[in-house]
């Protein structure tokens, strides 16, 4: 299945239906989970909402919500996490690799790959909100808003300046719950208490105070 062919399962919404071969690949050097808590895991997990789930996709922009939607149609793939893919066709992805396929299908060209390059380039567009915290009650989050790029540091080991290892999106508040929630490829994060593996709904909550990992900031996507 080609970049186009996916290009337009997406654009018809059929993704759902979409059953690729399925991998599930340790990334090298990862000693710890997403959430910091433990060691990796491989849970084939995937969690996944409707558009309508979200309290705020009815307010945001069309192209906010092509990008939400396009998110939202990944994770009814069953994706696993694939360390360096980028292509729904391999099975899985990993984070920046689900982030790229998504700024590709926006029609972004060249986007940035890796989650480090994806940071600088929001930076030197001005789009980036640095803000290393661990509460979701800081008040420099009070601008955050779905469709924003969320990022980390410490996730797994990285050789990369900034070391950033670890982006997704930010899809809003859950009607049902009203919990926050964001959306990407992991191995270990959770969603609604259960660790998933994969392309997948998350909980958006920020790491403990003696967790290796650290949130670094958020951006609105340059050039949407």
């Amino acid at each position: 299945m080609n970049f186009k062919t996916l290009l337009f399962i997406l654009a018809t919404a059929s993704i759902a239906t979409a059953a690729p071969k399925k991998s599930t690949p340790t990334p090298a050097k990862k000693t710890y989970d997403d959430d910091g808590d433990g060691p990796p895991v491989q849970i084939d997990s995937q969690a996944t909402l409707d558009a309508t789930d979200l309290a705020e996709f009815s307010t945001l922009s069309p192209v906010t919500q092509k990008l939400i939607k396009g998110a939202l149609h990944l994770t009814k793939c069953r994706l696993s996490y694939k360390f360096g893919s980028s292509d729904p066709a391999a099975g899985g992805m990993d984070c920046s690799g689900t982030i790229h396929f998504l700024l590709r299908y926006m029609g972004l060209k060249e986007p940035p790959r890796d989650a480090s390059s994806i940071y600088l380039w929001a930076q030197t567009f001005g789009t980036l909100r640095e803000v290393r915290t661990g509460s979701l009650d800081d008040p420099r989050l009070k601008e955050l808003r779905p469709g924003d790029l969320l990022f980390w540091e410490g996730t797994y080991d990285v050789n990369r300046c900034p070391p950033i290892s670890h982006v997704m999106i930010y899809l809003g508040r859950e009607k049902a719950t009203g919990a926050r929630v964001m959306v990407g490829a992991s191995d270990g994060r959770r969603y609604r208490g259960i660790k998933r593996n994969g392309v997948s709904v998350f909980d958006f909550v920020l790491p403990k105070a003696d967790s290796r990992s650290v949130f670094v900031g958020y951006a609105r996507v340059p050039g949407l």
